[in-house]
């Protein structure tokens, strides 16, 4: 049991640069622009039964 193995993780983790601010920018604005697409989609899909069921009985109380 002498014989001791490298850490594998620990080589990875030496390996890691960091990223250019450019390249940063660049990844937070796409990830905010899918956020933003994510979040109309939820908007005008998953709420619009609700929206439409609230306007229907809305307009059948007239």
């Amino acid at each position: 049991m002498a014989n001791q193995h490298k850490n594998p993780f620990k080589e990875l983790e030496a390996s890691l640069l960091e990223a250019p601010p450019g390249m940063k920018k660049k990844v937070m604005d796409d990830i905010a622009a899918a956020r933003l697409i994510l979040d109309m989609a939820s908007l005008f899909s998953i709420n619009m039964g609700s929206a439409l069921r609230k306007l229907f009985r809305t307009l059948g109380e007239h």
